[in-house]
């Protein structure tokens, strides 16, 4: 169904836009769920913003799907399309399995490591870990991060060995699961992923230390280059980014973030099955590469309900 356009709006019925929540997350959430609402209801679709942060989720059942834009926990882990699921809801994107292995980066890390799909080294931390060793074994710098938080709330990029206890500490404010990852030097590239298609990449620069909340979502200085790589090299990648989403169990969207050596070979770092859609996101850019404007890539992510629903 993804990609097939459908000419009237009204086969969708009304549509809950599931944004805000109470994640760490949540401002972000808000603004690409306007984003959304706005791109849908030029569509002609019956869209209308819906917060679970103040609504109760029981007002879902007079709703004939929805459109799930709740980035981080309470919406991107699975709870919400387990909540979806009892209510009889059809919505958009992957399901609780899947929604809940992508947002835990160490169980992600283990369904890759089994596919086949590279990924960076990485130790579990835990206030009893010997962090002198995990410096021995994965070198400097590291990236500590909470092992299920998106946007990269609560990373650090620790350059000396002193700095791993007060980075662990700071991402254990987020999460109980906190892992410490090895450095790949390269170039930071996103491939957002459209139903069956791979959308062009997208490579980042920053002036931050690394591509933080602060060059994600306000910074005017982070620059963004659509496709991010030769067209060959990016051909070559298709397969092992697809294979990347498929053993996930993943459906409908997503986007993989990644990072490229100079020697070309890539390591996965994240699948987000609800990215963002705000001026900064980088799955609309993905979708102009590929001739797909704004309001109809809304359109099509909102087709996956439809093939949930079926």
């Amino acid at each position: 169904m993804i990609g097939q356009q459908i000419k009237d709006p009204k086969i969708f019925g009304k549509v809950a836009v599931l944004m805000g929540g109470d994640s760490a997350e949540r401002e972000v959430s808000l603004k690409s769920g306007s984003a959304v609402l706005a791109g849908l209801q030029r569509r002609g679709i019956d869209a209308r913003a819906f917060d679970p942060a103040g609504q109760s989720l029981v007002e879902l059942k007079n709703f004939d799907r929805a459109f799930i834009i709740l980035h981080g926990r309470g919406g991107e882990d699975g709870t919400m399309q387990g909540a979806l699921d009892l209510l009889g809801v059809p919505y958009t994107g992957s399901g609780v399995l899947a929604s809940a292995l992508a947002m835990d980066k160490w169980r992600t890390k283990l369904v890759w490591q089994a596919a086949g799909v590279p990924t960076p080294r990485y130790v579990v931390l835990d206030e009893h870990s010997d962090f002198d060793a995990v410096v021995r074994e994965l070198g400097l710098p590291i990236f500590v991060k909470p092992a299920t938080e998106g946007s990269s709330i609560g990373v650090t990029k620790v350059k000396q060995p002193q700095e791993l206890a007060p980075a662990y500490h700071a991402a254990a404010r987020y999460d109980s699961l906190v892992l410490a990852e090895q450095f790949i030097a390269g170039q930071e590239v996103q491939f957002p992923i459209l139903g069956d298609q791979v959308l062009p990449s997208i490579r980042i620069e920053t002036t931050q230390e690394f591509y933080d909340y602060q060059a994600k979502y306000f910074r005017d200085d982070t620059r963004y280059t659509c496709p991010g790589l030769p067209e060959s090299q990016e051909r070559r990648l298709h397969d092992i980014v697809r294979r990347a989403f498929d053993v996930l169990g993943c459906r409908g969207w997503a986007r993989v973030d990644l990072i490229i050596t100079a020697d070309g070979a890539p390591y996965f770092l994240e699948m987000n099955t609800v990215p963002g859609m705000t001026d900064h996101s980088l799955v609309p850019m993905g979708a102009r590469a590929a001739g797909i404007d704004f309001d109809e890539l809304v359109w099509r992510i909102l087709e996956s309900s439809l093939e949930r629903e079926a």
